[in-house]
């Protein structure tokens, strides 16, 4: 190997070991792999950032946008719960939702198809009495199956049609993914809603991570300040720091039989003023103690949950989100905003104590308390996704055939080849801005940054492992190790490979690594490429077997109270089942 191949592997081996670990965000692992690539040389400096300005991030950013215009216009809100209507057997159910849930993903980002739908599918567990656990991994298989079918559904894809433009000359189509992609989504669907739901572990099925999150067995005391308590003349937020540590939370203030607005933070405390708390009856006599306070009333009652000041919001942690390997209290998230972090559930496991100082990860529900009318929008700084449906405030049905419409006609003009697709995705996004279909102000906040910096980085990468000859080398290798089998045997071979890859790391990255060996394999065999870059597209989408795959699959693990071992006993069979689906597919449409 060349010293060039050398740094290249090296480097990729630790890009792979730390996106496997998870502790680092993939696009600061993939930041500072560009980084030390550059430093190397053996990336050359005109083109250290050469893959922010590349097709398939800038299609991607767009896809994006349009993606949060389309659930902004209400239109896929109102598909979703009508379907939801007809479907009164659990089987039905998951038929209904998964199938809307494909279909949804072939035309936007699946991950937020995945978010529209889940609040809809956890109501519907919630009327139905049963657990979540039943219907959110096939709902999450069936977003990621729907991607497969177009050029947008995925970043996969988008990477496998650029790849092939500077290859062989010519970018996959719209929906020359169709074929194969249709044919896997509806095996797969057929798969989960009549097999598939029927493998996920007894233990989860009985669990309800969101409802126990809920149950939160409030003890609701009211605490009176006499006369010489150290209490008066602070403010209710300098209590926070001893209330803390005593596990107790100050909810509110009654002054005069009033109860003040909210929890009154920034009130003085006086003499004869109530303190209402929330605590388990043995941390109540510590606090007491401390600032003298008198026991006026007792009982067990739930007034937290029906002020009509404050409300309650469940929340999950996606990958990426501002929260995520931070705590509420680095964020000061009840001093800036109040707003009070009161439980975290971790796949089943709850977190009352100490819950503001938990590191919080991709996956947990968070239970937010706080004001009403401010806790939609503390969410989505945070970056998190309500387990609940979406306020009327946000939503615009009235632009809903707009905004589907504006859609449409750019697919269709890009389809047929009249304009080139980042400009037509790129005059749909302007158009939705200028009419307000998403607010200026939330177009740049509707791109997902860390998918755009992971892209950036990658992309020179691959091109520098091509280039050195890398891909050349693992390529020979693939081919040796398979010498007298058919390229069928190759093209299986490299299916696995890939699927494997996919499902300990990052899709993207799976994709831009695997693209260029794809193509070098073929050039060995003397075979067409396109049925290689196809078997990359949909392996490099099929991430089923574990939780870090695909971000879908971190978004359900809270609330479905998963493991990580939970996976596999739906994702294996739907692997297999794909394989076994596709390579007859690819092979039919794009012969070798």
């Amino acid at each position: 190997m060349t010293t060039d191949q050398t740094i290249l592997f090296v480097l990729l081996f630790f890009v792979f070991v730390f996106l496997i670990w998870g502790r680092l965000r993939y696009d600061l692992v993939a930041f500072v792999a560009l980084i030390i690539a550059l430093v190397t040389g053996v990336i050359p400096k005109d083109q250290a950032f050469s893959g922010f300005g590349h097709p398939a991030t800038i299609i991607i950013a767009l896809v994006l946008i349009i993606s949060r215009g389309l659930s902004s216009s209400g239109v896929i809100e109102v598909v979703a719960q009508q379907v939801g209507r007809f479907s009164r057997s659990l089987q039905s159910h998951i038929a209904a939702m998964a199938g809307i849930s494909a279909v949804l993903s072939a035309v936007m980002n699946n991950v937020a198809a995945l978010a529209l739908l889940m609040p809809v599918d956890i109501q519907a567990a919630a009327k139905a009495k049963r657990s979540p656990a039943l219907t959110l991994m096939p709902l999450s298989f069936a977003s990621i199956l729907g991607g497969m079918i177009t050029l947008i559904g995925t970043p996969p894809n988008i990477i496998i049609a650029e790849f092939r433009q500077q290859a062989v000359g010519s970018s996959f189509t719209m929906f020359d993914f169709a074929p194969v992609g249709l044919a896997c989504a509806v095996a797969g669907v057929i798969f989960v809603a009549t097999i598939g739901w029927r493998l996920i572990p007894a233990s989860r099925r009985e669990h309800d991570a969101t409802r126990d999150l809920m149950e939160t067995g409030n003890y609701m005391a009211e605490l009176h300040v006499p006369e010489g308590s150290p209490a008066i003349g602070q403010r209710v937020r300098d209590l926070d720091q001893m209330a803390e540590e005593s596990d107790i939370m100050v909810v509110g203030l009654v002054r005069r039989g009033v109860r003040l607005p909210g929890q009154a933070r920034w009130t003085e405390i006086k003499e004869k003023d109530l303190l209402v708390v929330e605590s388990a009856p043995e941390a109540l006599d510590r606090f007491v103690g401390l600032l003298k306070l008198d026991f006026r009333q007792d009982e067990a009652e739930t007034g937290l949950l029906d002020n009509e000041d404050m409300s309650l919001l469940e929340v999950v942690v996606p990958q990426g989100a501002r929260i995520e390997h931070r705590s509420a209290h680095a964020l000061r998230l009840q001093y800036r905003h109040n707003v009070t972090l009161l439980g975290v559930s971790r796949q089943g496991r709850q977190f009352r104590e100490r819950v503001r100082k938990l590191n919080i990860k991709a996956g947990d529900v968070l239970l937010l308390h706080g004001p009403r009318q401010r806790l939609q929008a503390i969410s989505r700084w945070l970056g998190t996704l309500p387990l609940a449906e979406r306020g009327l405030e946000l939503i615009q049905r009235h632009k809903a055939w707009l905004a589907v419409g504006l859609f449409a006609t750019a697919i269709a003009l890009a389809s047929f080849g009249m304009i080139y697709l980042p400009i037509a995705l790129a005059g749909v996004v302007a158009l939705y801005a200028m009419f307000n279909i998403i607010p200026p102000r939330q177009v740049y906040d509707s791109i997902e940054w860390p998918v755009i910096v992971l892209l950036g980085s990658m992309i020179p990468i691959g091109s520098a492992l091509e280039a050195s000859g890398g891909t050349g080398l693992i390529a020979g290798m693939v081919t040796d190790i398979s010498q007298g089998h058919s390229p069928v045997f190759v093209l299986a071979l490299l299916m696995v490979v890939t699927m494997t890859l996919s499902d300990v790391m990052n899709n993207t990255a799976t994709a831009i690594i695997a693209a260029p060996i794809a193509v070098d394999i073929a050039s060995r065999l003397q075979v067409n490429p396109d049925p290689f870059l196809m078997t990359v597209a949909v392996a490099a989408s099929c991430a089923f077997l574990t939780p870090i795959g695909h971000k879908n699959n971190t978004l359900i693990m809270g609330p479905g109270g998963y493991r990580f071992g939970d996976y596999w006993r739906m994702g294996l069979p739907l692997e297999i089942l794909v394989v076994l689906v596709s390579i007859p597919m690819i092979l039919w449409v794009w012969p070798l």
